[in-house]
């Protein structure tokens, strides 16, 4: 099977190329190779590339810079897939599209299931949901896959920035008033290839690790686990912020965006391992090298 990978030097995207690097026939593309605000030369590209699926792990994920730039947003994170799904149509190749927690408005209080209608409430979420609608209004078996708080080891993230900080300072504070969970690059890279099969339905799937915490539980449990592993930190808790105090913020985020994972474990007959789990595994395994 040949795969295609676009986005390819970002965090989730890396993490794929690597991991079916020796499993599949797979091509990446990184920013330098194929930049999604160009659509001629994603058109050019592409159908001059053979592929049976496309993964779209690319987009512009700043959020705060999204409200500051909404055309290049909307052009990279909603014309583009346009044209993706239009050339995985002319291919008769399946489209698997990356998405977000952050095209839901936080005002829920209880995981948000694939049905749930998207109300998002920055120009980062707008953007990310008319990137799914062009997904999915093409024709063919196209997944749209939302996910939250990617971490992993190929791109550094908030964990990963949390742990530095509790390195070098021995005070440190996380938001403890956002809840979502984290999802490890790693167990999307092992959970994606049963959807490569274009006779799988398509449509929309959450997945994440399972549980649920906010930004200062996540930080803590990563010192926790650098700790319990002898890493040397000079910060041993992590303290409380409000999300409010965010002052150098410009978007607005969902308070509360934690994905149902209900979909996924009942089509698939898997659970995800918890969240705390994944985060062990990761630090263990990769902050043992740092």
């Amino acid at each position: 099977m040949k795969i295609a990978i676009l986005g390819a030097g970002g965090r989730l995207g890396a993490a794929l190329l690597r991991e079916y690097s020796d499993k599949f026939d797979v091509a990446g593309f990184n920013h330098t190779q194929l930049d999604l605000s160009d659509l001629r030369s994603v058109r050019e590209k592409l159908r001059n590339t053979s592929f049976d699926v496309l993964i779209n792990a690319g987009g512009f994920t700043k959020v705060d810079l999204c409200e500051t730039q909404p055309d290049l947003a909307f052009l990279i994170n909603a014309e583009a897939p346009r044209v993706l799904a239009e050339i995985c149509d002319e291919k008769n190749a399946r489209l698997i599209h990356f998405s977000t927690d952050y095209v839901f408005d936080g005002e829920k209080r209880e995981p948000y299931t694939e049905e749930d209608e998207a109300k998002p409430i920055s120009i980062y979420g707008e953007s990310k949901l008319a990137g799914e609608n062009n997904v999915l209004a093409a024709q063919g078996q196209n997944l749209v896959v939302r996910v939250s708080w990617v971490f992993g080891p190929d791109r550094p993230s908030f964990i990963d920035a949390m742990v530095q900080q509790a390195r070098e300072n021995d005070a440190v504070d996380a938001v403890a008033d956002k809840f979502s969970t984290p999802t490890y690059t790693l167990d999307i890279a092992a959970m994606l290839p049963q959807f490569f099969d274009g006779n799988v339905s398509g449509g929309i799937l959450h997945f994440a690790n399972a549980g649920k915490c906010s930004w200062q539980e996540y930080a803590q449990w990563a010192v926790d686990c650098c700790h319990d592993a002898g890493f040397p930190l000079k910060a041993k808790t992590i303290g409380a912020q409000k999300l409010q105090d965010m002052a150098n913020w410009i978007a607005r985020r969902p308070v509360y965006s934690v994905l149902s994972t209900a979909k996924y474990t009942s089509s698939t007959g898997i659970s995800p391992r918890t969240w705390r789990d994944a985060v062990s595994d990761y630090i263990t395994r990769f902050h043992s090298k740092k």
